[in-house]
Formats: structure tokens, C-alpha cells, sequence
């Protein structure tokens, strides 16, 4: 296991926190439900809170239940299980049922197993390098749908930019777990059967520490370009998550209409975990 651990989370100001801090065993994570638009149709009784809680409860079993599984089928298995909470009330294929963008690492004798489905990042720093490691096929799915609605931003409260991002999550929507288009955590647990996964080793050449997070933690590299990803780990090293989270707000505050750095939500919810698998000078 790491020697140090550091984590926070902070729900978008005004709003319920729909990101979840993840640990079980020598498991770690970060869980970034998606958020729907006011109104959107979900085809489900239960929202996205729910959503999150539920599935990392039903990892925490699987974890247990079959600990020799890779951390994809330990999470195939816990969405296959969420669908059996909904109870038959939801409609399971409405592309809008409730998902969430997820991180998990697991270190085992000197390697350190991830996995990374939709937009959380996970930084991996060995002593000089911070590399960044993330499931691009988001990326490119929404690359075109970033473009054309970010050209002309709008205040975020008015009705224009709620309507924008109606839009935008019903194109959104469409490339859904899609070979076309990119795979969340939702309702079908072949999701999780197509997530980035692999195994790192651990050691003073090679990871040294790492970073997990959720897109609205990591803004603060990218879109914001406020500081490089060698400087987020130096922060998150020497003053834990809760500044790196503070940076942001900070940064969201300086540019409320989303002028300088224009993006769909004025603030998120940012969530960070540092480990660190050396003593921090």
C-alpha cells in the first residue's frame, strides 16, 4: 500500500456533490457521476447520487466476493448488480440513465493495476515525469461537440445556456456506450469490459506517486492551463487535495462568466486522491 494517502472532495458550490471518493481494501478511486440538465429525460426514478453510492457498495462486494478478479469484471460485476436496485421501475436503455466516469488502482506486490472509463485522469510521477494517463476516446467523441458550443459562450444562468446544454447532452447521449463513441459506467455492464486498463510498476524509476482524479479537479491543468501536471503533483505532495481543490475555485471565481476559459458548468465537483509510495521529503 502507498505510505501516504491524501484525498478530498468538494461538491460545485449551490449543488449536490454527484462525485464520490472511492477505497476498499488496497483499492482507491474516484467516481464522477454525470450530471443531467434540469428536466432531461433519464428513463429513471433514481438519481445520479444514488446511482454512485449504489454501484461503489456493490464493487466493495465484488471486491470481496471474487478478489482474484481484474478491476474490470469487479466492476462489470457491480453494474450488472445496480441494475437488479432499480427494481424494474427505470428504463435501463434511456441513454440518460444515471453513469459516472470512474479511476480505480490497485497496488499488488510492487505493481499498480488501474483502470480508467470516460473523462477521470489518473497522473502517474516518476520523480521527474508526470504522465498523464486517460481514456481518449471521450475526448474524440465529444471533440467536435466541445468545438461548435464553446465558440460563443453565454452566461451560465441564462435560459440560452440551459437550452445549449440540453443540446449537447442529447448528441452526447448518441454516442454513448458506442463503439463510435466512448464507455461509461451506466446501465450494461459490457461498459466496464471496455475500460483502459493496465499495470505500472512501482519503485523509485518507475511510479513514485500518482494522482487520481475527476475532471473537475484536473481543470485547473486542463482547460485552465494555470499550472503544468508536474506542478498539480508537487501541490498535491507538499499541501494535499484540498488546496489543489481551493486552486480551483479560485481559478472558477476569477472567471465566473467563463470568458477566459470557456467551459459547459461555471463550477464542478472536484475530487482528488494522492498516494504516494515513497516517504515525501
Amino acid at each position: 500500500m502507498p505510505l501516504v494517502i491524501r484525498q478530498a472532495t468538494e461538491g460545485a458550490p449551490g449543488g449536490d456533490n454527484e462525485d464520490l471518493l472511492y477505497r476498499h481494501g488496497s483499492v482507491l478511486g474516484v467516481f464522477d457521476g454525470v450530471s443531467q440538465a434540469p428536466g432531461a429525460d433519464t428513463g429513471c426514478v433514481h438519481g445520479v447520487v444514488w446511482y454512485v453510492n449504489r454501484l461503489s457498495q456493490h464493487l466493495n462486494d465484488a471486491l470481496e466476493g471474487r478478489p482474484n478478479d481484474n478491476l474490470s469484471e469487479a466492476l462489470a460485476t457491480a453494474i450488472e448488480r445496480v441494475r437488479g436496485d432499480h427494481g424494474g421501475q427505470c428504463d435501463l436503455d434511456n441513454p440518460g440513465t444515471p453513469a459516472a466516469s470512474i479511476c480505480l488502482v490497485r497496488p499488488t506486490q510492487g505493481r499498480l493495476e488501474y483502470l480508467l472509463l470516460c473523462d477521470c485522469i489518473l497522473v502517474v510521477d516518476d520523480g521527474s515525469t508526470a504522465s498523464v494517463l486517460l481514456d481518449q476516446r471521450f475526448e474524440r467523441a465529444i471533440a467536435a461537440i466541445r468545438d461548435e458550443n464553446l465558440a460563443s459562450p453565454m452566461p451560465f444562468d441564462s435560459a440560452e445556456h440551459a437550452a445549449k446544454l440540453q443540446a449537447v447532452n442529447r448528441r452526447k447521449q448518441l454516442l454513448t456506450n458506442t463503439p463510435d463513441g466512448y464507455w461509461i459506467a451506466a446501465a450494461s455492464p459490457e461498459a466496464a469490459r471496455h475500460a483502459i486498463t493496465g499495470d505500472l510498476d512501482i519503485g523509485p524509476s518507475h511510479v513514485r506517486s500518482v494522482a487520481l482524479l475527476t475532471d473537475g479537479a484536473a481543470r485547473i491543468v486542463d482547460p485552465f492551463a494555470l499550472i503544468s501536471w508536474r506542478e498539480l503533483m508537487d501541490l498535491l505532495a507538499h499541501h494535499g487535495p484540498e488546496a489543489l481543490i481551493h486552486a480551483v475555485r479560485v481559478a472558477e471565481q476569477r472567471d465566473i462568466g467563463g470568458s477566459k476559459h470557456p467551459r459547459f458548468k461555471k463550477h464542478d465537483d472536484a475530487t482528488a486522491i494522492f498516494c504516494s509510495f515513497q516517504e515525501i521529503p
